[in-house]
């Protein structure tokens, strides 16, 4: 299985979004984080920012809706252009529902969940996602430290996905960089998002290509991967 690397905007310059896109422009997607300051307590950008972007891109862009009524307001960031849009389990009042119309709406559709969130009691609802995101840290600011504990439920999700023998893509979000996505790629997730380690670099492409060489080496050599050869 290829691992995937998508950059997450939150830590670009936001004057010169389009000319930031362009400098990672050989990322597998482009991760836009969207806050609405009541989910968590920071605010960013909406609709017409995906949609402007969508425009200055040829790079998919992953939208990560950090925000609450995301039944109401998800449907919208497909329709601006996004190639795959996350809503989290702590917000969704329907998530099976919001699901299938993201996905009729020709989507990936992704679930994330906060630490504190455990993965087991929505195990039934795995088959109808494309992705799982497991927070890394707490959601709402970028150039958080990692969190070793979420590992092991990085790991319970792997496990999870191979019980049901689900094409799941299982995505991590919070303090990846070179130091942590060895870590991540051996507990089993396959995408991996990165702000300070991608955009705080020199060359955001060089980091890219050596993110992914990274991720890509460690999970050759993981136990999970050996049924996806």
């Amino acid at each position: 299985m290829a691992v995937q690397i998508s950059p997450s905007i939150l830590s670009a310059d936001f004057a010169r979004l389009a000319d930031e896109a362009e400098a990672v422009s050989g990322a597998d997607w482009l991760h836009v984080d969207v806050m609405d300051n009541h989910f968590v307590p920071n605010l960013t950008l909406g609709v017409p920012v995906v949609e402007s972007l969508r425009r200055a891109t040829d790079t998919p862009l992953d939208c990560h809706l950090m925000i609450d009524e995301p039944d109401r307001w998800a449907p919208a960031f497909v329709d601006a252009g996004a190639g795959s849009v996350t809503f989290h389990a702590e917000a969704a009042a329907a998530p099976v529902r919001l699901a299938r119309e993201l996905r009729a709406k020709g989507a990936r559709a992704a679930m994330a969940l906060k630490p504190a969130t455990p993965v087991e009691p929505y195990e039934d609802l795995l088959p109808e996602l494309d992705m799982l995101l497991v927070m890394t840290v707490e959601p709402g600011f970028g150039g958080q430290a990692f969190l070793d504990i979420m590992l092991p439920k990085v790991r319970r999700t792997r496990e999870l996905i191979s019980k049901h023998g689900l094409e799941l893509w299982l995505q991590v979000d919070g303090g990846v960089s070179a130091e942590t996505i060895e870590r991540c790629a051996e507990a089993g997730a396959d995408v991996f998002v990165a702000g300070s380690a991608v955009y705080g670099a020199e060359d955001p492409a060089a980091a890219v290509r050596a993110l992914r060489a990274q991720a890509a080496a460690a999970s050759e050599g993981a136990a999970w991967a050996a049924g996806c050869r």
